[in-house]
Formats: C-alpha cells, structure tokens, sequence
C-alpha cells in the first residue's frame, strides 16, 4: 500500500509529514509492507509506530528500526538521528493512531465481520467461550479473542494480552476473513480500552459483564476504571454504516448497570436474577457439574442446562442469551448451544481421578470473582471447602487483604502461597494477604506456603470424602512467572499428580505439551525449578514472614 494512500483516513488526521523527504513526492509513493511498534519485529518496507510505553519509548528505538528495513516512521515528535529522506509523519497520539492505521492497512477487516466485544472485571472469558458456542451453533461462522486463545478459521493460536496491541489485533481479524469468519467474539479489556487497543472497530454488539476492584495499579480509581469500561458502550453507534443498529448486552444485577444505560443511544438488553431484568434467571439447581435453570426473555421461556457450575456461570450464560438474541438467534437454538458447550479451560474445572473429594481449578484472581468461586463451590459441597489462592505480584496491591477476606470468611481453611511473583517477593505478597485474613479474625485456620506446588499438595492430601478444594488464581494458566525466568506449572497437572500418588494410579497425560512449552513460553532452562528460586520459604527461613 502507498504511504499516502494509507495516511488518507479521516481517522489518521491532523498530521504533518517532516524530514527532507517531505519536500519531494517521493515520500507519498512509498510502498508500506506492514505496520510495527516493535523494533524487534520490523521488516523491509515497514512503516514503524513509535509508541511511548511506560518502561520503554519507542522513540528509542526509531533508528534501529530504521536500519531493520522500516521506510517511514510515525512519530510525536521529531527525531534528528533518522537518516535523512526517512519521512516522520508526526501526529499528536500515536498508540491512538495505530489502531486505525492498521485498520486501513489490512482494508477494515472488522467491517465484514459481526463483531461482539465483552468487557467487565469477572465473567469475560467464560462468556465469550458461551457467546461463541451459540453463534457457531447459529453458523455465524465466529472467530474468538480473549485471554485463553485466539481461535481463527479451525485453528487455535496463543495471544500475549486478553485484547492484542492494535495492529496485531487488526492481522488477526484480516487472518479471520481470509479463514472464512463470518464473525467474532472478543474480550474487551480495560487497559485494551484506555490504550486504544480496538480504535477503528465498530461493535455490533457490546457486553457488560460485571464492574468489581481490580488494576487499581493501572487505573487512578474506581472511578476511572468504570468509565474506561463504559467507553465501550457510550462508542456504540458512532459513525455507524451498517444497516441493523448495534446492541448493548448489560447486566442488570451490577450497581453500575444503570450508569451505563443513562447514556446509552442504541437499543439494549438487561439480563440477571433481579426483576426487571429483560432477560431473568429463576429455579436455580447446582451440582459440581453442573447447572440448571429457567429463563424468562421477551421472545418466550425456556429451560437451560448447563455443564457449568454456579451462579456467577448462570449470569454468564445470561448474557450469551441476551447476544444470541441481539444477532437473532432463536430462543431454543440458544438454549440447546447452551447446553452443549462442555466446560472452559481454568474457569471452575473439575479435577478427576476417581477421588471420593472435589478438587476445582479456577482463574479468579479478583475479590469478587473469588467470592463468587468460593460461594458457588460451597453450594456443592457436603464437608469442608479447602482454598488455595495468592496474588500476582507487580499487580494492584490493594486488592490482596481484600481478598484474604473473602477467603477467610467463606473457606474452611486457607492455604495462602504464591501466583505470579514476578519482581516482587512472594514472603511480602503473602504478608499482604495475611492482614486480609488476620481481620476476620484469630479463629480462621489458614497456612503460608509460597511454594505453590506444596500448597497444592497440602489441600489435596487434607481432603476427605466430601470435601471440595479450590485452587484460584491462575486458571489455564501454563507457567508461573518470577523476576527473572518462567517455569512450566499447570495447577491442573499439579493437582492431578497429587491424587494419583495419594491413590496409587498412575497419571494421565499432562495437559502440557512440555518441549514446545519451555521454549515457547519459558525460554529459560529447565535447571530453574522452584525449590531453588531464591525467595522459597525453606531458603530463607520464617523470619521473613
């Protein structure tokens, strides 16, 4: 695509194009080859993005993408290093502009898709899974983005962030429309929001799961938090060209649903338990395995079946039923899609292997999205409610006493240990957790093991016959990050090992495929194992907690 061809979007302007070269045609006739904001991934005819990061500016890096082969740069201000005849096309936002650059380069791919965009705290993955049965079941053809994977045509591929960078989110939607989607299901992240992530995307259709605390370390307040979520929604419509008008898919169970209405100027549907709700949950049944339940909406009544445990997947599933509604998709259709979908990798998944206890792996790493996990599992289960959860580190530190609150408050016993320490100490993380549980009070029973295979192994061989453990926190989750190196760790395969050697099997295969793990992910030798990291508890010595 020519340069000037690609800078002719309404979108992309104001900007001025500087360096000698802006003097001569030349610059206008440039073939661009593809857009970068990465240095490291520049090619020969890239055009490079130079994005001020909060580590890094990739103003920095300008020249040496320079001399990878990028003909033109976008910068927010002027670079004198540059070699003289590279064209500086200066705007004022560049990580704002990308995202529509991009959108012109792979020639709107968002355009010839149904695009439907789930944001909330809690619940995203999960509906986007539920959302995805239901259209595929409606052959609608949809391609998936979320924090799990990114599913294009018939095959599966890894994503870095729950929504992409911009320009790797506008390839994938282009790779889907050459894979024959015909739509897309993503999740809609808050830092995907306020980084213009999905600038230049039209929503048909826009998802409010749920608003509770978290990435208070990325957001200034709630507050804020809110409003980057409700941008979604207050976007619907704008500069819209298709024929049918976008829907807004709101729960109306959340505090802040009615906030989100106020503003809204496109039709919208409610769903929840409360009443009002257009669409209405009602004769709730759970088992671990397991959901049952009737729903009420404005096109008739039905019953649903899930293979999905706990409210908090009822209320999920609520909102799929308001999107398959929103892309008119019969009720029964809905329903029978519904009940079809078996399981979400990490999201309340059942460990079996013939053990007379439950054992649960799921991603909550919220207070709310742990309380819910906690309330759900202690509907099923007729003994003692085990938890085993941490915090991230390098994350919002206000959340982690909240969160030893919750468990406190609703487990039986508590194993607090480690989740992703990254730079930070897992001793002091634990510290933060702890005063949430000393609040409750001196009675809670609960253990500080940092070493989250040994926390594991403690609820698991505690367990008893009717006795359920939940182990929260990394879900799907294939590695465990620390300052310095990742090591391959799946709770799954963890907790499986555990009761195998407790019953004497021998385990199945892991859910890891080991050898392109460690390289793909890790990229760190295998001598890095966590009995030798140099935070462990056993290294150390209590006196650090």
């Amino acid at each position: 695509m020519k340069l000037a061809h690609l800078l002719r979007s309404e979108a992309l302007k104001p900007f001025e194009v500087l360096s000698s070269a802006a003097t001569e045609p030349a610059w206008e006739t440039l073939d661009i080859t593809g857009i970068a904001f990465d240095s490291r991934r520049v090619q020969p005819g890239h055009l490079f993005v130079c994005i001020p990061g909060f580590q890094t500016d990739g103003h920095d890096y300008a020249a040496r993408a320079v001399e990878s082969g990028a003909v033109a740069v976008m910068v927010e201000k002027v670079l004198e290093d540059l070699p003289a005849g590279v064209p500086q096309i200066k705007v004022d936002d560049a990580r704002c502009r990308l995202g529509h650059l991009a959108a012109r380069f792979f020639d709107y791919p968002a355009s010839r898709l149904a695009t439907v965009g789930i944001t909330g705290t809690n619940g995203k993955t999960s509906t986007a899974f539920l959302c995805e049965t239901v259209l595929s079941k409606a052959d609608q053809a949809p391609g998936l983005i979320g924090t799990i994977r990114a599913r294009v045509g018939d095959q599966d591929r890894t994503v870095q962030n729950t929504t992409p960078e911009s320009s790797d989110l506008q390839e994938l939607l282009a790779d889907m429309v050459d894979a024959g989607n015909r739509s897309v299901v993503m999740e809609v992240s808050s830092h995907a929001l306020a980084l213009h992530r999905v600038a230049g995307i039209p929503f048909d259709v826009a998802v409010f799961t749920n608003l509770s605390q978290d990435h208070l370390d990325f957001h200034s307040s709630m507050e804020e938090y809110f409003e980057t979520k409700k941008s979604l929604f207050t976007g619907l419509g704008q500069d819209w060209s298709r024929p049918a008008p976008p829907y807004a898919i709101i729960n109306w169970d959340d505090p802040r649903a009615e906030d989100i209405l106020r503003d809204l100027k496109v039709p919208y549907i409610t769903y929840g338990f409360a009443d009002g709700a257009h669409i209405q949950a009602t004769d709730l049944e759970f088992s671990p395995e397991g959901s049952r339940f009737s729903v009420k909406t404005p096109v008739g009544d039905a019953t649903c079946s899930l293979r999905l445990a706990g409210a908090f997947n009822v209320s999920n599933a609520l909102a799929a039923i308001g999107v398959g509604l929103a892309r008119r998709v019969e009720l029964e259709e809905v329903v029978e899609s519904l009940a079809s979908l078996d399981g979400i990798p990490g999201r309340f998944e059942l460990v079996r292997e013939g053990q007379d206890f439950t054992v649960l792996v799921d991603y909550a790493h919220t207070p709310d999205g742990l309380e819910n996990v906690l309330m759900a599992a202690r509907e099923v289960t007729a003994g003692r409610l085990f938890v085993v959860f941490g915090c991230g580190g390098d994350r919002d530190v206000t959340k982690r006493p909240l969160m030893g609150g919750v468990a406190a408050k609703i487990a039986d016993r508590v194993f607090l240990t480690s989740d992703n320490p990254r730079s930070e100490d897992p001793n002091l993380i634990l510290h933060d957790i702890e005063r949430g549980v000393l609040e409750v009070g001196d009675h809670v029973d609960y253990v500080k093991e940092p070493d989250r295979e040994a926390a594991i192994a403690a609820a698991v061989r505690g367990a008893r016959a009717g006795d359920t453990v939940v182990i929260a926190g990394k879900g799907h989750e294939r590695v465990q990050v620390f300052a310095d190196h990742k090591i391959v760790f799946d709770d799954r395969d963890v907790a499986r090992r555990v009761i195998c050697a407790r019953l004497g099997k021998v385990q199945r295969n892991s859910s890891l495929s080991t050898a392109n793990l460690l390289w793909t992910e890790c990229r760190k030798p295998l001598r890095h194992l966590y009995r030798d990291h140099p935070y462990n508890i056993r290294n150390q010595g209590r006196a650090a907690l």
